[in-house]
C-alpha cells in the first residue's frame, strides 16, 4: 500500500514556502487469527481447528472459515505451527553462499518440492567467503526445531550424522559417510574432459584444481592424472596447481601457469568459474582461446554457455542433483526405506574452448 504525503516548508535561502509531495510506502500488519474470527463471524478456537484441520467443525463453517484465510491472506507462524504440531511442513535448504553451483542446484529442489505439501527455505551461512569450517552446524542450530522440519546440507565442511532431524549432504567436503549424499561422478567426469583433450593431441596439459580439502577436487584431479597415465603421458608438476574453485584465486593460478616459458597448450580447470577466470587471463595477456590455448572446465552452471567462446566443460546434472537430494529427504522423512547414496552421472558438453593441438 502506498500513499501520498505533503510537505510544506520554507527555504532558508529565498524564505518562500515551497510543496513537496512525497509517496510513502505502507506495508499491512500481519494478519492474526482474531482477524479472521471477527470476519468470518466464529471463534478464535473456531479458526484455530481449521487452520490445524480439527475435528468439532462443520464443513460449510470450514469453507467459509478457508475462503476468509485466502481472501485476508493469513498464514500462522512457523514457530508457533511447530510448537502445537512439533512440524512446520518446511524443509531448508542451506549453502555456504549463493554462487552459480547452489543456485542451479536450488533450481531442482524448488521444482522437487512442488506438489509434496513441503515448503521450501533456501538460507545462506552469511560468511561471505563460504569457506568457514562448521558454517552448517551453526546454520542448524538456528533454524532446527521450530522453523523447519529437515534440511539439505550443500558442500558441508562438517559431517555429523547425530542430528535431531533427517539431513541430506550434496557433495560434502569428506566424500559419502553416513550421512545420505547426493553427489555426481567427479573422477570419471576428470577422466572424460582429459581424455576429450588427449584426443585433440595436447600433451602438455595443465590442470587447475580446486580446494585440498575438498574431496570432489582431489576425484578430479585423481581422474586426470589416471587419464595421463593410462595415455603413458606424464604429468608435468609444474603445471598443476590449485586454483580453489573461485574466480579470484583462479585467476592468480592461471596467470602463472600462462606466464610459464613453456606454458600448457590446454588447461582442464576444476570448476566452471575457474576455467572461465582461466579465459579472462588468458585473454588480458594477448592470447586467444582456443587458437593459443584450450580450456575445459566442470559443472556446466549456465555461464559457461554464455562466455566467449562457448567454454566446452564436464556437466554434473546440478538440478537433478538438487532434486534427488530434496526427494530424498522427503522419502526419509517419511520413514521411506531407499539406498541413501545417491550418484550421479557426468557427461562431456563440446562447445568452442578446445581445439586441436598443432
Amino acid at each position: 500500500m502506498s500513499i501520498g504525503i505533503d510537505n510544506v516548508f520554507e527555504s532558508p535561502v529565498t524564505g518562500s514556502t515551497q510543496r513537496l509531495y512525497h509517496r510513502q510506502v505502507v506495508f499491512p500488519e500481519r494478519v492474526k487469527m482474531s482477524d479472521v474470527a471477527r470476519t468470518a463471524g466464529v471463534s478464535v478456537a473456531t479458526v484455530s481447528k481449521v487452520v490445524n484441520g480439527r475435528y468439532g467443525v462443520a464443513q460449510a463453517t470450514v469453507e467459509r472459515v478457508q475462503q476468509v484465510i485466502h481472501e485476508l491472506g493469513y498464514e500462522a507462524s512457523l514457530g508457533a505451527q511447530s510448537l502445537r504440531s512439533h512440524r512446520t511442513n518446511v524443509l531448508g535448504i542451506l549453502v555456504a553462499e549463493f554462487e552459480p553451483f547452489s543456485t542451479e542446484l536450488l533450481k531442482g529442489a524448488s521444482r522437487e518440492v512442488a506438489g509434496s505439501g513441503y515448503q521450501l527455505l533456501a538460507y545462506s551461512s552469511g560468511d561471505g567467503e563460504g569457506t568457514a569450517i562448521g558454517w552448517e552446524r551453526r546454520s542448524l542450530a538456528r533454524l532446527s526445531g521450530t522453523l523447519i522440519d529437515g534440511a539439505v546440507i550443500v558442500t558441508p565442511t562438517v559431517i555429523e550424522t547425530k542430528q535431531g532431524f533427517h539431513v541430506v549432504a550434496v557433495d560434502p567436503h569428506t566424500g559419502p559417510s553416513g550421512l545420505p549424499t547426493v553427489d555426481s561422478d567427479n573422477f570419471a567426469g576428470a577422466v572424460l574432459a582429459t581424455n576429450y583433450l588427449l584426443s585433440l593431441g595436447h600433451r602438455r596439459i595443465g590442470h587447475i584444481s580446486g580446494r585440498p580439502d575438498l574431496e570432489s577436487a582431489r576425484l578430479r584431479e585423481a581422474g586426470f592424472r589416471k587419464a595421463m597415465a593410462d595415455a603413458d603421458v606424464a604429468v608435468d608438476e609444474r603445471i598443476v596447481r590449485v586454483g580453489g574453485f573461485r574466480t579470484e584465486s583462479a585467476a592468480g593460478t592461471a596467470a602463472e601457469l600462462l606466464s610459464l616459458p613453456d606454458r600448457p597448450t590446454a588447461i582442464f580447470a576444476g570448476n566452471d568459474l575457474s576455467a572461465i577466470s582461466t579465459m579472462n587471463v588468458a585473454r588480458s595477456m594477448g592470447l586467444t582461446v582456443p587458437d593459443d590455448l584450450s580450456v575445459i572446465g566442470f559443472d556446466n552452471v549456465p555461464e559457461s554457455a554464455l562466455v566467449n567462446p562457448p567454454l566446452t566443460t564436464i556437466m554434473q546434472p546440478l538440478q537433478r542433483m538438487g532434486a534427488e537430494a530434496l526427494r530424498l529427504l522427503i522419502d526419509l522423512i517419511a520413514g521411506v526405506e531407499r539406498d541413501t547414496h545417491i550418484r550421479l552421472p557426468t557427461e562431456l558438453v563440446v562447445r568452442a574452448s578446445c581445439r586441436p593441438y598443432r
